[in-house]
């Protein structure tokens, strides 16, 4: 049975459309017509025709049928301005390594910088990018209502779109890759409690601007981490440390130092973003061994404090993996026509002191 099926899988690999068209009693123009889905087949014709594909076992080489086509792609990527953040960067790099393996289906990358906390500076990058009409779109949302104004446009022109890092099913996107949100803020607490359960108190590290955190998977990761506290130490009290979202170094230890007088029975600390080196770094300057505060990613700060013991924990996420499979997707649903994975969640991945020098993002 193994051989036999091999045997067929090679036979239906060399069926030419001549050869269906003579099994179907057709002409090999409707042959070509049915395969490629086109208009103006009868349905007499096109029964016969998916008839003799049955009865042939034809499975067709979508990859030989792109190279043919000979059309050149352009994919977007409108990610949040960073500098020297090891996430940002390995996304992007993960999605160019993609455009370089895929380099014969001639794809090209354009990436597309906005200031994250900036609904106007993503509104003016979403124009651009409609203006160039691009084949497909990857995109690290905004805020719900300003991202719903780009995406409703690239509905209304059929531009399929991944999102990626914050998913918000009500703006259908093609594919969504990132971490349930959910679900990663609930295992931060069960984490941090393993260190922290004879606390009285803790504190959540907030950046906020205009009353809010910056991005809705931040807030997600907020409401799984309360939902644990809510269900296993409900006698814990939670107490909030705002920072603003730029400042100084000077304004933030004044912050952070006051914090902590006003609250000396805190130890633990928890951040939902990737700035945990802001206390991080404050703690090792002020020799403060008392605290801890544990965040997520392993960017070049945020591993420097790990590893000199002020963050007790890191959440990552593989970065690299996310942007190289965003582009592999808008490839397959586009170029291939295939059916993609609507929702890809990212895993969960705890890195401590002991186990941060093996963390590698993965080359795909």
């Amino acid at each position: 049975m193994y051989f036999c099926s091999i045997y067929k899988r090679i036979m239906a690999a060399k069926i030419r459309i001549k050869d269906i068209a003579l099994r179907a009693a057709v002409s090999v123009g409707t042959v070509d017509r049915v395969l490629h889905n086109r208009p103006n087949v009868s349905k007499v014709a096109r029964e016969k025709v998916e008839q003799a594909l049955k009865e042939m076992d034809y499975q067709p080489n979508m990859y030989a049928s792109a190279l043919a086509y000979n059309k050149s792609y352009t994919f977007y990527l409108l990610i949040p301005q960073h500098e020297f953040e090891a996430y940002w960067e390995e996304i992007e790099e993960g999605a160019k390594r993609a455009i370089e393996i895929r380099r014969d289906f001639y794809l090209e990358l354009k990436i597309f910088n906005y200031e994250r906390s900036d609904e106007q500076s993503f509104l003016q990058v979403a124009a651009k990018c409609i203006e160039q009409q691009p084949d497909g779109v990857i995109v690290v949302p905004s805020t719900l209502e300003v991202t719903r104004q780009f995406t409703d446009q690239l509905h209304e022109q059929k531009i399929p779109f991944v999102m990626l890092d914050s998913y918000m099913p009500d703006l259908n996107p093609l594919s969504f890759f990132g971490q349930d949100s959910f679900r990663s803020g609930y295992f931060s607490a069960r984490v941090l409690m393993l260190i922290a359960n004879k606390e009285k108190e803790i504190a959540i590290m907030k950046r906020i601007k205009g009353g809010k955190v910056s991005t809705k998977q931040q807030a997600n990761r907020e409401v799984g981490f309360r939902h644990y506290m809510y269900d296993h130490f409900p006698e814990i009290n939670i107490l909030e440390m705002e920072v603003p979202m730029a400042a100084t170094r000077k304004e933030y230890d004044e912050i952070i130092e006051h914090f902590f007088e006003l609250h000396p029975e805190v130890h633990h600390c928890i951040t939902f973003g990737s700035k945990a080196h802001i206390v991080g770094d404050y703690l090792l300057r002020k020799n403060r061994r008392d605290i801890q505060i544990m965040g997520y990613d392993m960017v070049e700060k945020n591993a420097k404090c790990l590893q000199q013991g002020s963050i007790s924990f890191l959440i990552a996420q593989h970065a690299y993996q996310q942007g190289y499979s965003c582009i592999e997707t808008l490839f397959r649903a586009i170029v291939l026509k295939k059916k993609v994975e609507p929702v890809n969640y990212m895993p969960i991945e705890l890195l401590a002191k002991e186990n941060m020098d093996f963390y590698r993002r993965t080359q795909l």
